[in-house]
């Protein structure tokens, strides 16, 4: 369902002049997500899947967003899911009951070809996201309303053409900023990303080429960060994050290097950099009519074009205020699901994280801890446990990942997973599985954590899980191998040489007895 916004193109701030260009606001809907066209995921598809319905083999490994909506539909399709969904369906609110404190009920208003609707539902799950609101801090940017070009924030950019020949500057330093960054230089006379505090960058192929988060999320590396000393991860951290190319060189490196941010996840951006297509700057200071300023000093002439990639702010119009309430940009919710204070756990909030990892997994699981919250299967804290759980949870955050926009929904990936599992019985046990399975213990452990490993055991158990495991190598490796090879010769030539070298050495040693 759509759900209702006050935010559009059509009221963005006098001087955006986004209406010169309609290929910027092409499929741009007020209350809804928007993606620009060339979108990969940053999540490789064996950790992006569905516990227990596995990506075609043949898909590519990062996907295209479109290859991503051909999964929902096939996914959908296999399940039977579109008879219960409402599409062009927008919900103007969801309140309580008069006996919400016995029932738990709400009634929902909703609006479809300008007819509204009311009904009756006994749980509400939130799942609009936080990537719909855009955050355009324009009071942070002195001079902006004297600026002669066009702005706008990178949820209204779709594609490069329009923008050739032009000087643009990206504000911002996230997936998005380096995305359309890189884009955009291979049209624009110039780019220019200003960044306040700089971030990792890592490259979507990792060991060997196998995707990143195959090899980062493994329950021993997870363990190990979880142990080691802070000052032991610190250094090893940054060797691993400089390891593809020194970060303080290219003006990228964190200024607090040791906080666990989400990094950036681009394979172009460095080399783009290095051709000196894209120059990276510091934190804008003033705009005048055709110029920035930075706070180093420097000054850059001639700006035709801002994109705001400063993220998003959320908030829930159709809901009443006191239900979910947003201060800050952070939300109060055990687990980062349930409001506390409720009489009856039957709304709740799906998806208001930034895991360090695949949102997909984390949000299945939500959603399986949640309906067994609602049946009544599952039972959840007094409410001062549930606001003491959130303190607690907001201080550490707050400690591992620093207090910004952008990281105030971040959590650990596999900490997080495992205490959802935890809920619904769902966790894997290594110890026992080291008795009974030891090749999958080993796999579990050492192997990436995907999510088939919550398939194993529990309420919702998939008996294809264990095989789902043994064989994502393969399907990693079907997309690949797109060229026919023949068997590699590597082994007798190699065999051959250690032969020849033996024979050099014993017709050597001979040769220095006769010499003797």
């Amino acid at each position: 369902m759509k759900r209702k916004s006050r935010f559009g193109i059509n009221n963005l701030p006098r001087g955006t002049q986004v209406e010169k260009s309609t290929k910027m606001k092409e499929n741009v809907e007020d209350g809804r997500a928007s993606i620009y066209q060339s979108v990969i995921s940053n999540t490789s598809k064996e950790m992006t899947c569905f516990s227990d319905f596995p990506m075609p083999e043949d898909f590519p490994n990062f996907l295209h967003n479109s290859k991503l909506l051909e999964y929902f539909r096939i996914f959908a399709k296999k399940f039977d899911l579109l008879k219960y969904i409402q599409f062009q369906t927008t919900v103007l609110s969801v309140k309580k009951r008069p006996d919400f404190s016995s029932s738990g009920q709400w009634e929902v208003v909703t609006e479809s070809n300008g007819k509204e609707q009311r009904a009756v539902f006994d749980a509400v799950m939130v799942c609009s996201g936080h990537h719909i609101l855009p955050h355009i801090p324009l009071e942070s940017f002195p001079g902006i309303e004297r600026f002669k070009g066009q702005y706008f924030h990178s949820r209204q950019y779709k594609h490069p053409e329009g923008f050739e020949g032009k000087h643009i500057l990206v504000i911002g330093i996230g997936n998005s900023a380096s995305d359309i960054a890189v884009e955009l230089s291979k049209k624009a006379a110039q780019v220019f990303i200003s960044t306040r505090h700089g971030s990792w960058v890592m490259s979507r192929i990792s060991e060997d080429g196998y995707p990143w988060d195959m090899i980062f999320h493994t329950r021993f590396s997870s363990m190990l960060r979880n142990v080691l000393p802070r000052t032991i991860l610190k250094r090893m951290m940054d060797q691993q994050m400089n390891q593809w190319f020194n970060h303080k060189n290219y003006g990228l490196e964190p200024q607090n290097k040791y906080l666990m941010k989400e990094p950036v996840l681009n394979d172009d951006l460095p080399s783009r950099i290095l051709y000196g297509a894209i120059k990276v700057k510091s934190r804008v200071k003033e705009l005048t009519e055709t110029s920035a300023i930075f706070e180093d000093g420097t000054v850059e002439e001639n700006i035709d074009i801002i994109v705001f990639a400063t993220g998003y702010t959320f908030s829930f119009p159709f809901l009443e205020e006191s239900l979910v309430k947003v201060e800050d940009n952070m939300v109060s919710l055990y687990r980062y699901i349930f409001p506390p204070h409720l009489a009856k756990s039957t709304l709740a909030c799906i998806g208001l994280i930034q895991p360090l990892g695949s949102i997909f997994p984390t949000v299945e699981l939500q959603a399986r801890w949640v309906t067994r919250v609602f049946k009544g299967l599952c039972t959840l804290p007094s409410e001062r446990t549930m606001m003491a759980d959130i303190i607690k949870r907001n201080e550490k955050r707050i400690d591992l990942f620093g207090k910004s926009q952008s990281q105030t929904l971040q959590t650990n990936y596999i900490d997080y997973l495992d205490e959802l599992a935890s809920e619904i019985g769902a966790k894997p046990d290594f110890l026992s599985f080291l008795l009974k399975d030891p090749k999958l213990a080993v796999k579990l452990y050492f192997g990436p954590c995907n999510s088939y490993q919550y398939r194993l055991v529990g309420p919702g158990r998939w008996e294809g899980a264990r095989h789902a495991i043994f064989t994502q190598k393969q399907r990693i490796l079907k997309p690949l191998t797109t060229r026919a090879l023949r068997e590699s010769s590597n082994f007798s030539l190699s065999f051959l040489l250690k032969i020849l070298g033996l024979l050099a050495a014993v017709v050597a040693f001979f040769f220095q007895l006769q010499w003797f």
